[in-house]
C-alpha cells in the first residue's frame, strides 16, 4: 500500500467483511478500545465532532451520542463501499440522522481552519501515506483547545507479546480472511505493522504538526495504542 488509490482500492474490495474481520483482529476487544477513543476526543453536546478514516462508521455513532441533537458528526473516508456501509449502518440508529458521511482523503479535508471540536481515527493512521500530512491536516481543521484521539495497531516492544501477535494474524487473521475470500488483501497487516511509527515517534510526528500535551496510551500488553493531543 505505497500510493492513495491502492490504499482506497483496498478498503473497498474488503467492505463486505470489514466489521467481522476487525472481530476477529482484535479478539473481540475493538468496540472496547473505540469507545476508550471517544472518551479521550472528549465530545460534548453540541460539538462538532470529526471521525477520519471512518470505514462502517461505529466510532462516528459513538461521537454521535456524545454530541446530542444539537451537535453534529462528520464521518470521512476514502472508501465509497466502507461509507455505503457506514450510511446503512446510520439508517438503522436512532441518532444517525446526527452524522454526515464525506467521501475525501484526509490529507486534504474539506473542512474550514479551526472548524472542529475533537476529532478521532480508528484503524487508519497506520494506512495513510503520508503521516505527518495526515497529522497537520488535523491541526489545520481543529479549533485552538480541542483534543484528538487516535487508536491503531502496534508492534509491542516485548518479544514475547510481539511473537504472539503475530502468530495471531498468521494462523487466525489470514485464516479468517482466507475462508472470506480475502487472503492477499489481510497479509499486509504485518508489513504495515513493521513500517509504523512507535508510540514515543507519534507523539514526535504530533509535536511537529503543532500539538501540545501528546500523550501516547499503549492498551492490550502494547498490541494497540491511542494517541492522544490538544491543539
Amino acid at each position: 500500500m505505497t500510493n492513495a488509490t491502492s490504499v482506497q482500492s483496498l478498503f473497498n474490495t474488503i467492505a463486505p467483511v470489514y466489521d467481522r474481520l476487525n472481530q476477529v483482529l482484535s479478539l473481540g476487544q475493538h468496540k472496547i478500545w473505540k469507545q476508550m477513543a471517544v472518551k479521550w476526543a472528549d465530545p460534548k453536546p453540541g460539538s462538532q465532532a470529526l471521525d477520519l478514516c471512518c470505514g462502517s462508521g461505529d466510532v462516528a455513532l459513538m461521537l454521535a451520542d456524545r454530541v446530542g441533537p444539537f451537535g453534529t458528526v462528520y464521518g470521512v473516508d476514502f472508501s465509497f463501499d466502507l461509507l455505503d456501509i457506514a450510511r446503512e449502518r446510520a439508517a438503522k440508529a436512532k441518532n444517525g440522522d446526527r452524522v454526515q458521511w464525506i467521501q475525501a482523503d484526509v490529507l486534504a479535508l474539506p473542512f474550514d481552519d479551526s472548524s472542529m471540536d475533537c476529532a478521532t481515527m480508528s484503524y487508519g493512521l497506520r494506512n495513510v501515506t503520508d503521516i505527518p500530512q495526515s497529522l497537520a491536516e488535523l491541526y489545520r481543521v481543529l479549533k485552538p483547545g480541542s483534543t484528538f484521539a487516535i487508536l491503531d495497531m502496534h508492534r509491542p516492544s516485548n518479544p514475547l507479546v510481539r511473537g504472539f501477535q503475530q502468530w495471531y494474524l498468521d494462523n487466525l487473521v489470514v485464516p479468517a480472511a482466507k475462508q472470506m475470500g480475502f487472503t492477499e488483501e489481510y497479509a499486509y497487516i504485518a508489513p504495515s505493522l513493521d513500517r509504523f511509527p512507535t508510540g514515543k515517534e507519534q507523539v514526535q510526528l504530533a509535536q511537529a504538526a503543532g500539538f501540545s500535551q501528546v500523550v501516547h496510551y499503549p492498551i492490550a500488553e502494547g498490541t494497540m495504542g491511542v494517541l492522544v493531543g490538544t491543539k
